[in-house]
């Protein structure tokens, strides 16, 4: 059931009376969701061809020093991300997402006329920034504008819009160069989702007020003496609340996964025999099923809880790693069912990780338990691809895909343990 607003309802920055839920919402909501496309679309453009630029363009012969732009990229999205959250104290939602969008505007040019593999990494330190603040600001728009019944629904959509224009970018990018080359027809793309990105960035209306109607609408206050800064929520998250510690490993590793694949599958799966067309088509359909099954999983994630969907996402995505080893004699299929196994995992887990951290975090601080839990999820990045450049050097990449599943079991294991259901009563 939707919120209906008491007589004192707040009021947008237009005079326009503000109302909590999906329907009431639907225009704004839904142009967020195409701003997300473009989020997406974006970073899209690196899954398929830059670790093969690292290797085939600059020469670089180790894996790590490949994989150090995921690392830069990394890192720098999960400071933003936490620093996002803080940032909300200060300014608007919308005026952070718009600095995202100009911050982004080099990438694609750097990406594909970049001199050396030192611009490479200094543009994923911007893309970092980019994203950082564009899909942080997406993401808590929508849970603002959707109130506490729709989370998961929002969440969802949210992801599914950002994911599949991953996959799609990835696939494109892939296909691209097989015919142009790896450079700068695939990244120049990039210019169409920064500019319409901007733009409609630019559009959206700020949820400043929906925000305090849900906080005038809450039925558990702030508990007296509770602190909702970034630092007491940040050690609350990651560790005291067992819930949220439980919802953040998984989100790490999650991610973790994702920075691995990243790096180590368009390397692996060309060393054994495919073409660029097929790395784009492995790469591409990993993040598309993530992002499309997230439209059924985030509201799956309302009906049936957060756990379920969380402890058996990341086993599912164990055995795609299992698959991607078992079946390498047949590269193509084992690239295509392990991209099949690791997305249908990654959506069931990606909607239900958020909306569980929005269930367990009062209003008041849910921007920075946001916040910290995607500063966890996107170290994931950095962490996948330092563990799998250090193995890869020392072991080789079949060993850092062995690894993954192994991780990825174990955190699955520990949410079980940790996490516990929270659902907000019907408004």
């Amino acid at each position: 059931m939707n919120t209906t607003p008491p007589t004192n309802t707040p009021a947008d920055a237009g005079g326009r009376p503000v109302r909590l839920g999906l329907r009431e919402n639907w225009p704004q909501f839904t142009l967020l969701v195409v701003v997300n496309v473009c989020v997406g679309g974006l970073v899209g453009l690196e899954r398929t061809t830059v670790p093969l630029i690292g290797s085939e363009t600059f020469g670089l012969t180790s894996d790590l020093a490949v994989f150090s732009f995921i690392i830069a990229f990394g890192l720098t999205k999960a400071f933003t991300n936490l620093a996002a959250g803080a940032l909300t104290a200060r300014f608007r939602r919308k005026q952070l997402l718009v600095a995202g969008w100009l911050i982004g505007i080099p990438v694609p040019f750097a990406l594909a006329y970049a001199p050396s593999w030192g611009w490479i990494v200094a543009a994923n330190v911007l893309l970092g920034l980019n994203q950082g603040l564009t899909w942080s600001m997406t993401v808590n728009m929508k849970i603002d504008l959707v109130g506490p019944s729709r989370r998961g629904l929002a969440t969802g959509l949210n992801e599914a819009a950002g994911y599949t224009a991953v996959g799609v970018t990835a696939l494109l990018t892939g296909y691209l160069a097989t015919g142009y080359g790896l450079r700068p027809i695939p990244e120049l793309i990039g210019v169409v989702f920064v500019a319409a990105g901007l733009a409609l960035a630019l559009a959206v209306r700020d949820t400043g007020a929906h925000v305090a109607l849900e906080l005038a609408s809450h039925t558990n206050a702030l508990p007296t003496g509770e602190h909702t800064g970034l630092r007491t929520t940040f050690t609350r998250t990651s560790w005291h609340n067992r819930s949220l510690r439980g919802a953040s490993q998984a989100g790490l590793v999650n991610n973790l996964n994702d920075g691995l694949t990243w790096g180590v599958f368009p390397l692996l799966f060309t060393d054994h025999g495919l073409g660029l067309a097929a790395v784009g088509l492995i790469k591409g359909l990993y993040p598309i099923l993530w992002g499309l099954g997230q439209i059924s999983t985030g509201h799956l994630a309302d009906r049936v809880g957060r756990k379920p969907l969380i402890v058996h996402g990341m086993l599912v995505q164990a055995a795609g790693f299992v698959l991607a080893l078992a079946l390498l004699d047949r590269p193509l299929l084992a690239g295509i069912l392990s991209a099949v196994l690791l997305g249908v995992g990654t959506a069931m887990v990606y909607p239900a990780l958020i909306a569980s951290i929005s269930d367990h975090a009062h209003p008041a601080w849910r921007a920075n338990a946001l916040g910290t839990y995607r500063f966890w999820r996107d170290i994931g990045y950095a962490a996948g691809a330092l563990v799998a450049g250090v193995l890869a050097d020392a072991l080789g990449l079949s060993a850092t895909v062995i690894a993954a599943a192994v991780l990825t079991a174990v955190s699955g294991l520990l949410a079980a343990r940790w996490i516990t259901e929270h659902q907000p009563a019907a408004r």
